[in-house]
């Protein structure tokens, strides 16, 4: 009865997914610590609006809820964790490819910064966007997995999870 709970046809694909992202996210990351060493170079300027900078988040997404505290930390990555077994329920209840790769990408990205939390204390972000003044958040790998899941289920949703079968006033 639990392997229904937890698997299902889609279940390969978005499990898949979602292990690609980690690994690429967690590669990225130890490269850019320990090979690159972003933290010795401070500010890498690649164009007028991409840098590359390191900044340890310690809260959720764009720096909110910031959790300087062992409590809070572990909160955080239990958090992580429940939404991705929560998330993996849903996996396994659905049909559809692309909301499958989405929920994977979401998993991956959630795994892969709560990863970090355990490793680190905080989550290593590097990539940084600015114009005109303004500055985006600094973000990762995992941060870009998790906005392009939810990019493809709410496409998934409006666009093609739900279509009409037939008027019900003439039936």
């Amino acid at each position: 009865m639990l392997r229904h709970w937890l698997w299902g046809p889609m279940s390969p694909l978005g499990l898949g997914v979602a292990a690609l992202v980690i690994l690429l996210d967690q590669a990225h990351k130890a490269s850019m610590l320990y090979v690159y060493d972003i933290a010795a170079k401070g500010t890498v300027a690649l164009t007028p609006f991409f840098d590359l900078v390191l900044v340890w988040n310690q809260g959720i997404s764009y720096g909110l809820l910031p959790q300087e505290g062992a409590l809070g930390r572990w909160g955080l990555i239990l958090f992580a964790f429940g939404a991705s077994l929560a998330l993996a329920v849903w996996l396994a209840r659905i049909t559809s490819p692309l909301a499958a790769a989405s929920i994977g990408l979401i998993i991956g990205g959630a795994i892969g910064n709560a990863i970090d939390r355990v490793a680190y204390g905080a989550v290593a972000d590097f990539f940084s966007l600015h114009a005109f003044g303004f500055e985006w958040y600094v973000f990762n790998i995992a941060d870009c997995a998790i906005v392009a899941g939810v990019a493809g289920l709410l496409y998934e949703s409006l666009f093609r999870g739900h279509k009409k079968v037939g008027n019900p006033s003439k039936m």
